[in-house]
């Protein structure tokens, strides 16, 4: 006869938190977060396999090719938009299932919300009439951003698909990058996830040694914890919104880990492992709507910050 109940399971952290850091996220998951997320933390460290991770993905997808139903917290609705689209391919992307038919699909969507440039709006104006953060912008003819642009092409670019519409949107990112003057730390992480897959090597390299000396010059890492004050929080952030070293370089394979030293590194390291919380999560530190910390965005953050930690060596525990 099969084994049926609590013997059949995997065991279950059903003790408040104590212990690994990774028994203490694992705790938290658990207890807050969707099932999308539930489904990686067991593909990403208790060796779940991918299809579970598809089947919860595939509850956000619309016949369109595009996803909606909040699957990032801020944008409520069941309408499709570039931002919840990509998060589903950074959630395939994690799997290894950035490819195929489903992709396909999603590249027609994104063409079909590009602006004439190529790019994609932050924000498609079918997003009026539903629930969203108050400081989300909704307009009729919104431009494209390198900040929603970015990381979709390199993500694609990385997983070798090949698609019309990533022509245009490559050319625009270049120019997008190769053009900053002044920028902020959102911005700068999507021109990172774009030039740490972008096809032409060394002008990706020439680019990223640009980016670092402007991170640097304009102070947007806190290159030391301890002295959080003596660094700004950019124009439109949430009080304490700091971004660091790691919030760049999320692996040591990134070309922004070139514009950290080691010692600069770890200190950030350091100080990310630090801020797991006494529930087993991380906190969000950006302007954020509720309900969202704890429904969705905390089991987000808490997924990257053991993926991040994991990636350059740090010990999680068992």
């Amino acid at each position: 006869m099969a084994e049926t109940g609590a013997s059949a399971l995997p065991p279950t952290p059903l003790t408040p938190p104590s212990g690994s850091m990774l028994a203490r996220a694992e705790h938290f998951v658990w207890l807050t977060a969707r099932v999308l997320e539930q489904r990686l933390f067991a593909y990403h460290f208790r060796d779940g396999e991918a299809a579970p991770v598809e089947t919860a993905l595939d509850a956000y997808r619309n016949e369109d090719g595009g996803y909606g139903h909040a699957l990032e917290p801020d944008l409520r609705g069941p309408v499709s938009q570039p931002l919840h689209t990509a998060r589903a391919l950074r959630v395939l992307d994690a799997v290894g299932r950035c490819g195929g038919q489903r992709v396909e699909r999603m590249c027609r969507y994104l063409t079909s919300v590009s602006t004439p440039d190529g790019a994609l709006p932050a924000i498609h104006p079918c997003l009026r009439g539903y629930p969203a953060a108050p400081f989300v912008p909704v307009v009729d003819d919104p431009p494209g951003e390198l900040l929603a642009t970015g990381p979709v092409v390199g993500l694609l670019h990385r997983n070798e698909v090949w698609h019309a519409w990533l022509f245009r949107a490559t050319d625009f990112c270049w120019q997008a990058v190769e053009s900053l003057g002044t920028s902020h730390p959102y911005e700068v992480e999507a021109a990172v996830a774009f030039l740490d897959a972008a096809p032409d090597r060394p002008r990706a390299q020439a680019a990223a040694h640009r980016l670092g000396r402007l991170v640097r010059d304009q102070r947007l890492a806190v290159l030391d914890p301890d002295e959080l004050d003596a660094y700004p929080v950019a124009p439109g952030y949430a009080p304490g919104e700091h971004h660091f070293p790691h919030d760049y370089a999320r692996s040591p394979k990134s070309l922004a880990r070139a514009w950290f030293t080691d010692d600069e590194m770890a200190r950030s390291l350091d100080f990310l492992a630090a801020e797991q919380e006494e529930d087993g999560g991380w906190p969000v530190r950006w302007r954020h709507w509720a309900p969202a910390p704890t429904l969705e965005a905390r089991p987000g953050v808490t997924l990257d910050a053991l993926r991040t930690l994991r990636a350059y060596g740090r010990s999680l525990g068992c």
